[in-house]
Parts: structure tokens; C-alpha cells; sequence
């Protein structure tokens, strides 16, 4: 298991690798105990655990929800960059108009 501890500002978290996350939510789905008891023996929030299994299959393939989610979030991103462009445009519109009065 390769976890890191990132410090922010509410404290420690740990962050899990990709193959972790696919490996825990396959347990869950395998295992005849509950998700809650699987997230315990992993030492992980039953929430986070359930978090996993919205993004990863039983076979370890993401599912069409976290492929949307990033999908929207790479959209989110282009926006975000068009409108600080479109920003800039106005502002050095605006700054050469006033060149030729």
C-alpha cells in the first residue's frame, strides 16, 4: 500500500495511490463482510470506501460516473482559462482604444 501524508491547513490526510483504491474496492465488493467492516480492516472511512466505489468497477476500471466527473472537470478548467483570456482581451481593447484618442 502506497499512502502519503499531505499536510494542509485542517491538519494531516492521507492520500492512496490509484491501485490501493482499486484493490480496496474490489475487496469490498468480494468479501461477504460489509463495506463498513472492509474499511475498517483497511484502516479507512467506511465514507471513503464508498467514495471508491462510485469511481472504480469490480474489475478496477473506472465507472462512467468518474470518467463524466473528469471529464467536467478538464471543462471546468478550459472555462476558467477562456474567461481570464477573454478578461485580458477586454482590458488591452479597452488600453488601445484610449492609445488613439
Amino acid at each position: 500500500m502506497k499512502t502519503q501524508e499531505v499536510k494542509n491547513m485542517s491538519g494531516i490526510r492521507k492520500q492512496y495511490d490509484e491501485e490501493f483504491k482499486k484493490n480496496a474496492v474490489k475487496l469490498s465488493h468480494a468479501s461477504p463482510k460489509s463495506v463498513k467492516q472492509t474499511a475498517e480492516d483497511l484502516g479507512i472511512a467506511e465514507g471513503l470506501l464508498y467514495r471508491w466505489r462510485k469511481k472504480y468497477t469490480v474489475d478496477g476500471d473506472k465507472t462512467r460516473y468518474a470518467t463524466l466527473e473528469e471529464e467536467n472537470k478538464a471543462l471546468r478548467l478550459q472555462l476558467a482559462e477562456a474567461r481570464i483570456e477573454a478578461d485580458m482581451l477586454k482590458k488591452a481593447t479597452a488600453y488601445f482604444a484610449n492609445l488613439h484618442k
